[in-house]
């Protein structure tokens, strides 16, 4: 029978080290196993929680996690048939040629988009004694991963910057994708530009729209409320607020921050009949075939995936074998790839 005999105090437990030192269950498990990087001043605390509470981790416990299971989560947010499978598919190669260099296998999930799966599937993850953990988070917000991470393993962000939560971060250079291409634009002596984008709220798209009023401002051109279109990252949506631009303003020409709108967009324009380059210039986001085959072929900001991949896998190798370095940030340029449409 298990228990505590009568008259002795229960043990501590990681929770009451938790709220001794005043940080997460994560941050002691952190401490306990070395699997993440803890300021020094926090670490201090954890452990003279630990001393004060006569708390002892579980050996059996420890023994288990200490043995690698040679597994690698990946979660990414795509939803349905949304063309962002391809860009994630791609990242998810260059992640796994990576990790089978080194022996170990990687299991995908899905968030599709929903906070509430996200956190779901890190649950999951959780329980399979994963030995790290790559993923591209939902929005924004990501406090609550102190509490749902389980902190025996290491954690590297792809693609989208969280907030709220420290860790190795692999991303694209967004910010010098747009701004690259306004500038070439302007050198086409454009001047009325249009922006349509996704939601803003995730590092992608607020940092794609930055760069693109940044490059305005340089030129003391007057960042247009009516030119920039926010909305949904659909087709449906692209097409919508691409209408919009055309039947609304007289633009010249339209970036497209987002790689399943930039498909609305052009699907609109093709429609409506509208000459490219000659009416308006056009360009779009990401390398997929369909745009050599547009009429005419589409220039694009094309994106490392696989890089980011390959890179996002280097991290998290790096990590498991180097726990207590310093959160290091990544970030990976962007290409243009010009043809005909501008």
């Amino acid at each position: 029978m298990y228990g505590v005999k009568g008259g002795e105090k229960p043990a501590a437990s990681m929770k009451d080290v938790a709220e001794k030192a005043g940080v997460s269950t994560a941050t002691v498990s952190h401490v306990i196993n070395q699997t993440r990087f803890v300021a020094e001043e926090t670490k201090v605390k954890v452990i003279q929680a630990m001393k004060e509470l006569d708390y002892r981790p579980n050996s059996a416990a420890r023994s288990l996690r200490s043995s690698k299971s040679k597994t690698i989560g990946l979660l990414i947010p795509v939803m349905g048939s949304d063309t962002s499978n391809f860009f994630f598919m791609s990242i998810a190669q260059g992640i796994e040629n990576k990790l089978k260099e080194h022996g170990y296998n990687l299991i995908l999930s899905n968030s599709n988009e929903q906070p509430e799966n996200e956190e779901e599937q890190i649950k999951a993850y959780n329980a399979q004694l994963i030995d790290g953990l790559i993923m591209a988070p939902t929005g924004t917000d990501q406090s609550y991963l102190e509490n749902t991470l389980s902190g025996t393993y290491p954690v590297v962000f792809i693609d989208r910057k969280p907030q709220g939560y420290d860790g190795d971060c692999v991303l694209v250079d967004n910010f010098q994708g747009t701004n690259e291409a306004v500038k070439l634009l302007f050198q086409k002596g454009h001047k009325k530009i249009g922006y349509v984008s996704g939601a803003l709220g995730i590092s992608t798209s607020d940092e794609r729209l930055s760069g693109y009023k940044r490059e305005l401002e340089e030129h003391n051109i007057p960042v247009l409320s009516s030119l920039i279109k926010i909305g949904d990252a659909s087709f449906d949506t692209g097409y919508k607020l691409t209408k919009e631009l055309m039947e609304k303003e007289k633009i010249t020409a339209l970036l497209v921050a987002n790689n399943v709108m930039t498909m609305g967009a052009m699907a609109y324009l093709q429609e409506s009949q509208t000459k490219i380059p000659e009416e308006l210039a056009v360009i779009g986001y990401d390398d997929y075939d369909w745009a050599k085959i547009t009429t005419p072929p589409l220039t694009v900001i094309k994106q490392p995936a696989f890089e980011l991949g390959v890179t996002a896998g280097e991290a998290l190798l790096e990590r498991i074998n180097n726990p207590e370095k310093i959160f290091e940030e990544y970030r990976l340029s962007t290409e243009m790839v010009i043809r005909k449409s501008i």
